[in-house]
């Protein structure tokens, strides 16, 4: 078992013995069971798919920091909520508002900016509509 912790700015989201653990990180999608080797890595917004007796807890992620070692994983990130709490109403109205600022003339660091924003909705929406198959 992997001890799987997962703090946000606001809370502890996620706080869970689990088996293994899947995370995006900047070098792409990686699998994490007991006895792993030891890293610190950057994750990017996405899902992390958190495994349990066969049942996986989907979680949207976005950028932060995971430390892992032979007996779990750490995260600290901007913004974890689970697949079931995502609105995706609300997440499809940031996703357009998002687009439609990015089509104006701004300034790079609102570009950044912005494009972070959309990053973040993109994994809350691809967290929900996995769950839903």
């Amino acid at each position: 078992m992997l001890t799987l912790q997962i703090v946000t700015p606001q809370e502890v989201a996620f706080s869970d013995a689990v088996d293994m653990v899947t995370l995006p990180t900047i070098e792409g999608q990686i699998g994490v069971y007991p006895q792993h080797v030891r890293v610190i890595t950057q994750i990017v917004p996405g899902e992390v798919i958190a495994t349990r007796q066969g049942h996986d807890q989907l979680l949207a992620v976005g950028e932060g920091l995971v430390e892992i070692t032979n007996d779990r994983v750490s995260i600290v990130t901007d913004m974890a909520i689970p697949a079931d709490k995502v609105d995706e109403a609300r997440v499809e109205e940031a996703r357009a508002r998002a687009e439609a600022r990015l089509r104006e003339k701004i300034s790079d660091e609102e570009v950044a900016t912005v494009n972070a924003s959309l990053a973040r909705s993109l994994a809350q929406l691809q967290v929900k509509r996995r769950r839903r198959t």
